[in-house]
């Protein structure tokens, strides 16, 4: 019998989830400045196995097999490539920038859900594909004046994160969410510490501990995500994860005293717009399917 949903705790949860993200993220900001990124990611990637390890104690070695090993290790790859480059961007721009800039995902996961999972995509919904990334554009400020070239990193992760977000929709009838986690968690450890002797500093303990917090921070959000979406449906949840702009805002303010500008608020409000939109028309689309 189904689970029945439970749309409240969903939210809540949902909520939760973001707060978590975006100090996780304020986290990665304050270690790049002292830290390597490949060291930070590494870092954060030992906990994420570790933890991973521990949801997957009571399984069968057999049943973390995955089904489509090759997926999965692309859809680790990508999710390495999402990190990497989401903090390189945290380098060079306030926190709500790039923030608001990876939000584009929702978006770009829509586009490539046409080549990629033969879905129809129609012509309303190529519309609020085309505002978020007007938004996108309303945020970098292309030209001599206010273009930055590390805006290129968030929407680097984005991208990369909405193609792990396509792997885990194609995977999602036939692989447990506990092998993916932790096929994921070790892939990344697999890519990176090959990596990590080129580009490492000793840390002093206090950068130790924040990278522990961060890995445990990052790890605990995807795991309360997963929760979430067992209580309450995607269309449903997806508008209140761009609470994190809010949080991500709070902290950057908060931690390094920078307030995001008018045209960083404007294109969020854009690309906010945009995924609420097109969380309305998937719902919409589930009901015609029912």
């Amino acid at each position: 019998m189904p689970r029945p949903d439970d749309p409240l705790r969903g939210i809540a949860l949902s909520v939760g989830s973001t707060v978590l993200f975006s100090i996780s993220d304020a986290t990665s900001k304050v270690l790049s400045a002292h830290l390597p990124v490949v060291e930070i990611a590494w870092l954060r990637y030992v906990i994420f196995v570790l933890m991973a390890g521990v949801l997957a104690r009571r399984a069968r070695p057999r049943a973390m097999w995955p089904r489509s090993p090759v997926l999965q290790v692309i859809r680790g790859i990508c999710l390495v490539g999402s990190s990497l480059l989401f903090i390189f961007g945290l380098r060079r721009l306030p926190l709500a920038e790039a923030s608001t800039i990876s939000f584009v995902s929702p978006v770009l996961t829509t586009m490539l859900s046409v080549p990629l999972l033969g879905e129809h995509v129609g012509v309303r919904r190529w519309a609020a594909v085309a505002v978020g990334l007007a938004g996108v554009v309303v945020v970098m400020r292309p030209g001599p004046a206010g273009f930055q070239a590390a805006a290129l990193f968030p929407l680097g992760s984005a991208l990369c994160w909405a193609l792990a977000l396509v792997i885990t929709r194609r995977m999602a009838d036939t692989e447990r969410p506990s092998t993916t986690v932790l096929w994921s968690a070790c892939v990344g450890v697999a890519m990176l510490s090959p990596v990590l002797p080129f580009d490492a500093r000793w840390p002093t303990p206090g950068q130790m501990g924040l990278a522990v917090l961060l890995g445990v921070l990052a790890s605990a959000g995807q795991s309360i995500v997963v929760t979430a979406y067992r209580h309450a449906p995607a269309s449903v949840l997806a508008p209140f994860s761009y609470a994190q702009l809010v949080w991500a805002g709070f902290a950057g303010w908060l931690v390094f005293g920078a307030l995001p500008d008018r045209w960083t608020l404007v294109g969020a409000a854009i690309i906010a717009a945009s995924g609420v939109y097109t969380a309305h028309r998937e719902r919409l689309r589930a009901r015609l399917s029912a």
